[in-house]
C-alpha cells in the first residue's frame, strides 16, 4: 500500500535527521522539493509499479512560495479522499534551542537576509510554515531532544505505526524545563505528595520500586490516575473516529523525575492492554542521561 509522509518544520529542529532516519529504514526520501510539484510527484509515484516508491517521504521547508505552502493542506485532504495514506510530521523547537544550535554549527538560516536577525528569521519561518503546522498529524518538539532520541522516536512512532492504528505517546516532563510543545493533552501532577522530599527517595526516579510504592500508598495519586484514565478513555475513541494517527499525552511535575514518571508508566501500562501502539517517554530522565 502506498504511504506518503510529509516531513516539515523549522530549520534546525531536526527535519533532516528525521528524513535520514526514514531513508535508513528504506523509505524513498526527497528533501526540499518545491511544494508546487508535490501533487505531480505523488501522481507519478502512485502510477508507477516500482516497489521503492510504496513508502515516500518528502521534506518541505520555508524555501517555497507562501501560496504553494498554503495549498498543501487542501492537497492532503484530496489525497486522503482518494484513498491514499498520507500524514504530516512537523518538527519544531523553542527559540533558545534553535539559537544555540545555529551558534554551535555557525550555519546561516535559509531566510536570513541583510538587516534580518536570526531571531527575526526564525519568527518569519514559523509564520510561513503555519499551514503545515496546523495540518500536522504528529508534532515533535525537539528542544531538549538529542539526535539519537529523535531518530528512535521517528522509528517508533512513524515507521512502526500500522495502518488504521492510533499511536499513543505518554510523555513525562518537568515544569522547571517548560511544557512540551508537542502535547495534545497536558496534566499537572505537582499537587501530589513529592518523593523528592524523602531523603531515601530523592536520588531515585518514578521507575524505582520504592518510589512506586510511596506514590501508590497516596490516595491523591490514585485519584489523579483514575481521573486521567477516565478522561482519556472517553476521548481516545474520538481520535480514532476522526482517523487521527497520533496522540501525545504529557504529564508534568516539578522536575520530571518522580511523580510524572510514575504516572506515565502506569498510564502506558493501562492503555497498552487496549491499544497495541503505546509508548512511554521520560523527557527529563532522557535529558539528564
Amino acid at each position: 500500500m502506498f504511504r506518503l509522509v510529509i516531513v516539515s518544520g523549522l530549520s534546525g529542529s531536526g527535519k533532516s535527521v528525521a528524513l535520514n532516519m526514514l531513508e535508513d529504514l528504506s523509505w524513498f526520501c526527497i528533501d526540499n522539493i518545491p511544494a508546487g510539484l508535490l501533487q505531480a510527484l505523488v501522481a507519478h509515484t502512485v502510477a508507477d509499479d516500482e516497489p521503492m516508491y510504496r513508502r515516500l517521504a518528502v521534506g518541505l521547508d520555508a524555501r517555497n512560495r507562501p501560496g504553494d505552502l498554503a495549498d498543501i493542506p487542501a492537497l492532503i485532504r484530496d489525497l486522503r479522499r482518494s484513498g491514499l495514506r498520507c500524514e504530516v510530521i512537523y518538527l519544531h523547537a523553542e527559540d533558545h534551542a534553535l539559537l544555540k544550535r545555529y551558534a554551535e554549527t555557525r550555519r546561516r538560516h535559509p531566510l536570513a537576509a541583510d538587516g534580518l536577525s536570526l531571531g527575526e528569521a526564525i519568527e518569519a519561518e514559523r509564520a510561513l510554515l503555519l499551514p503545515l503546522a496546523d495540518a500536522a498529524d504528529l508534532v515533535i518538539d525537539t528542544s531538549s531532544m538529542s539526535v539519537h532520541a529523535l531518530r528512535e522516536l521517528v522509528r517508533l512512532r512513524v515507521e512502526d505505526r500500522r495502518s488504521g492504528r492510533l499511536s499513543i505517546l505518554f510523555e513525562s516532563f518537568g515544569y522547571k524545563n517548560g511544557i512540551p510543545g508537542d502535547a495534545d493533552f497536558v496534566f499537572d501532577a505537582r499537587t501530589l505528595p513529592n518523593p523528592y522530599w524523602e531523603p531515601a527517595l530523592k536520588p531515585l526516579t518514578g521507575l524505582d520500586p520504592a518510589v512506586r510504592q510511596f506514590l501508590e500508598d497516596a490516595p491523591a495519586v490514585r485519584a489523579l490516575l483514575d481521573d486521567i484514565t477516565r478522561f482519556l478513555a472517553a476521548r481516545i475513541p474520538l481520535y480514532q473516529q476522526n482517523n487521527r494517527g497520533y496522540l501525545t499525552v504529557a504529564v508534568g511535575c516539578t522536575g520530571g523525575q518522580h511523580r510524572s514518571v510514575y504516572l506515565v508508566e502506569r498510564l502506558a501500562e493501562h492503555f497498552r492492554e487496549r491499544h497495541p501502539q503505546v509508548l512511554a517517554r521520560h523527557t527529563a530522565l532522557a535529558h539528564s542521561g
